[in-house]
């Protein structure tokens, strides 16, 4: 593996600044204070300024709506978007749920929604998880019933984070229950605006927001079907794959760890604990700074932080949510009561990173697949250990 730096051209240091000049306009307070507030991982105006210079999509042509960036560029752009904490959420599900509407819908749908989606304007999210189903995408229980050119869809599914700022979810739904469970699925990209989808708000301990989204005899049009009927899970099995990490690129300028996501804001956090180190002193007067003890254990953090952003694949994946979830508790414990003040809160450290970072961290065990899926797989693919077969896991529970 190549450690080496890279040297930018004048073209591409060049390109540092104007994405650095032009989010530093559009990453305004007002878009910080909006995120905090809603926890929605989206900000409509960010977005369609990002689809307007065509960095939703950088890989894309420019004709098709994309930037057409080489992969240097785009990844100086992802960094930088990183670094200025855009929101995005919204942008990661709908650039899941992409690559399988270019697959397997209608041409003439795929087509009429391709730009929009560049622009910004058509955004998708996730509709897997049913209420009795938790982690076993497999098992939905959403019913999706053919009546003439139509399906009638009844059922709900839960943590459909983003429906509220989305044109359509990516919807697993049960077409036959006399089959195993695997071979009676169907996938459709319904709209979210017709009759009988109602979208109810759930909030989370770290303070984002997700979803609960109901279909009532929702008519949908065979159109937005996506593949063969009982063919859904060969459709979900693409996003599905990239989201748990298969097909990685290995253009050797993407991150090694794939949990790195959860890593940015444990260096946020530590970035948080050494400003408050150094305005702060110990009862006696002395600074915190000349403290030992306290300078081991921030270390410590510093070590375990490098030493996940380089722990490759899905061991990465759970490497980054334990050692941010681990990690902040400590930081927490380093500095004391003034962490668990909130951003509005005088006094905060960093305005309320270590309350921010204690809280999301927990949802991190369940973020694209929970660490027990990862530990699976990391036992099936990297350890060559059998698969787990578990009474009626084939099956469908009725």
């Amino acid at each position: 593996m190549d450690f080496s730096t890279v040297d930018l051209t004048p073209g591409q240091s060049g390109f540092v600044e104007e994405v650095c000049d032009f989010l530093g306009e559009i990453m305004t307070p007002e878009v910080h204070e909006h995120e905090r507030s809603t926890g929605d991982g989206f900000h409509e105006g960010v977005h369609l300024a990002l689809g307007g210079r065509g960095w939703l999509f950088p890989a894309w042509p420019t004709e098709e709506g994309g930037a057409a960036l080489d992969p240097v560029r785009r990844r100086i752009l992802a960094l930088e978007l990183e670094r200025y904490r855009v929101p995005h959420v919204t942008l990661s599900t709908t650039a899941l749920v992409w690559e399988a509407v270019a697959r397997f819908a209608e041409p003439g749908l795929a087509a009429e929604l391709k730009r929009k989606v560049a622009a910004g304007s058509v955004r998708f999210c996730l509709g897997y998880s049913d209420p009795e189903g938790g982690s076993d995408i497999a098992a939905a229980h959403l019913r999706a019933v053919r009546e003439g050119e139509d399906w009638i869809l009844n059922g709900a599914k839960m943590f459909t984070t983003g429906a509220h700022n989305c044109q359509y979810t990516f919807l697993i739904t049960r077409t036959d229950a006399s089959v195993p469970k695997h071979k009676g699925l169907t996938m459709f990209l319904v709209p979210l605006d017709v009759q009988g989808v109602e979208i109810q708000a759930i909030r989370t301990y770290g303070g984002e927001r997700t979803n609960a989204v109901y279909y009532t005899d929702v008519r949908v049009p065979d159109r937005y079907r996506l593949g063969g009927v009982n063919e859904g899970w060969r459709v979900l099995r693409g996003p599905l794959d990239a989201e748990h990490g298969a097909g990685r690129s290995t253009d050797g300028l993407s991150d090694v760890c794939q949990g790195r996501v959860f890593l940015w804001e444990f260096e946020r956090a530590l970035d948080a604990t050494v400003d408050w180190a150094r305005r702060s002193v110990r009862p006696d007067g002395s600074p915190v700074t000349d403290d030992p003890a306290f300078l081991d254990r921030l270390g410590r953090q510093i070590v375990e932080l490098e030493a996940a952003v380089v722990t490759p694949g899905p061991m990465g994946r759970i490497r980054g949510s334990l050692t941010l979830i681990e990690g902040v508790d400590e930081l927490i414990d380093l500095v004391g009561p003034e962490a668990l003040l909130a951003h509005e809160a005088e006094g905060a450290p960093a305005t309320g990173e270590l309350d921010f970072a204690h809280r999301w961290a927990q949802g991190t065990a369940t973020y694209g697949g929970t660490v027990e899926v990862f530990k699976n797989i990391v036992a099936q693919h990297v350890l060559g250990l059998p698969r787990a077969t578990f009474p009626g896991s084939k099956a469908l529970v009725r």
